[in-house]
């Protein structure tokens, strides 16, 4: 009897993000007819919990859930043995695919990685000379790769920057007023969420025409919040600066603080390093204003005054820094709204707009509160300035950067 051929496997891309108690990741299958990457990714979820209770929850391209189950992992070694069994459980629920490359988000490029970047020993090293910029992520994104490296060591993986989108600021809006024996050693603005940026700045020409290569304002708002000043496509300024707990307020990090409260509270609170780090870091934003929580549903849905004021003061700093940006660029043609604030939080958006009405933005507010408004726009036809909800996609930036790097 003839054996029966063996089907071969598709090719696929895994991208990664690796964080201190958590990975998320994605699949998306290569097409063999050379087209385009699909953005709906074949899996996609995360494993929680690591060091902790972990747990692996998986969703297929139509957002079915396949898997929602504890792990049983060492807490030494976790993202490692995480990722095993990731590897293990693709393997075992899905023949279809074979991963061909990894790709990473790695958030600090530092000056000298504009580019997606393929990873060796040499780059390995450089980048963990930037550890002290990022000190809560860039460590857990490496410790991804090396993770990687020890499970598949010919796999081949690419770092993909959230400062690269921003490396085309102009020196002005990159420089700190600080000796330049410092800035010369790098202590300079670099802007994050780049990846998310990336994505968005592409998704405009369809959705704004001409316009979308005029002045611009994204705001990505998240856990993490930032917003960036975008004109002919590039990135002019942004409001995170020198590491990621500048500008905005977010959940739980403070954003722009005079640096003379942290002088104070070493001074006479006689606070060191560690506690200030993290008291910035992880107690402060939302969290620390409201006292509740630093997830703005619960917020939202609170009675409390500590939770309306912790929303007023988000919206507030943000309004600012709009104004800043558009200063930055000379007028604002059109405002985006993206991340998981700005594409789900209807109150939020409505608040900012209505303090924009003097820039010539009218929300068109019914529109806003309807569900379903992601990559539409929310503005009154009227409106001088547009406004639209555009939905971020950086895992399939990162997909799309690493075909591209390893010609795919």
């Amino acid at each position: 009897m003839k054996a029966q051929a063996t089907k071969p496997k598709l090719s696929a891309i895994l991208t990664l993000n690796a964080g201190s108690s958590s990975i998320k990741f994605a699949l998306f299958a290569l097409p063999v007819d050379g087209g385009p990457i699909p953005e709906q990714a074949a899996f996609a979820g995360q494993i929680d919990g690591l060091g902790a209770t972990p747990k692996l929850k998986v969703k297929n391209a139509v957002g079915e859930t396949l898997t929602d189950s504890v792990l049983d992992l060492p807490k030494e070694g976790a993202h490692q043995a995480g990722l095993q069994h990731l590897l293990e459980w693709l393997e075992e629920h899905d023949q279809e695919w074979e991963i061909v490359a990894v790709g990473h988000r790695v958030v600090h490029g530092g000056e000298r990685f504009s580019a997606p970047l393929k990873l060796d020993d040499q780059s390995m090293l450089f980048l963990g000379e930037l550890i002290s910029l990022a000190p809560l992520h860039q460590p857990h994104n490496l410790g991804g790769v090396n993770a990687i490296a020890a499970l598949l060591p010919k796999m081949p993986q690419v770092a993909c920057f959230d400062t690269a989108f921003h490396r085309t600021n102009p020196a002005v809006a990159q420089a700190f007023a600080l000796p330049r024996r410092l800035t010369d050693k790098g202590i300079k603005r670099y802007g994050f969420h780049g990846l998310s940026y990336e994505y968005v700045a592409q998704q405009l020409p369809a959705l704004l025409g001409e316009r979308a290569s005029g002045r611009v304002v994204v705001a990505h708002l998240g856990n993490g919040s930032s917003a960036c000043a975008i004109l002919d496509g590039k990135s002019q300024a942004s409001s995170m600066g020198f590491t990621a707990i500048d500008g905005l307020m977010m959940g739980t990090r403070c954003g722009t603080l005079d640096a003379g409260v942290v002088l104070h509270l070493v001074q006479q609170e006689k606070m060191d390093i560690n506690a200030i780090c993290n008291m910035l870091y992880k107690e402060s934003g939302l969290l620390g204003v409201s006292g509740i929580s630093q997830d703005m549903r619960t917020l939202l849905n609170s009675e409390e005054s500590t939770a309306k004021e912790a929303i007023d003061l988000y919206v507030y700093r943000l309004v600012r820094e709009i104004g800043s940006l558009a200063a930055a660029i000379g007028g604002l043609d059109a405002l985006v709204f993206t991340g998981g604030i700005g594409e789900n939080a209807a109150p939020i958006r409505a608040a900012v707009c209505r303090q924009l009405v003097w820039m010539g933005l009218h929300l068109d507010e019914p529109l806003n509160s309807e569900s379903g408004i992601r990559g539409r726009t929310i503005s009154h036809p009227d409106s001088r300035v547009r406004c639209l909800v555009v939905p971020t996609n950086e895992e399939w930036m990162i997909a799309q950067h690493s075909r591209e790097l390893l010609a795919l």
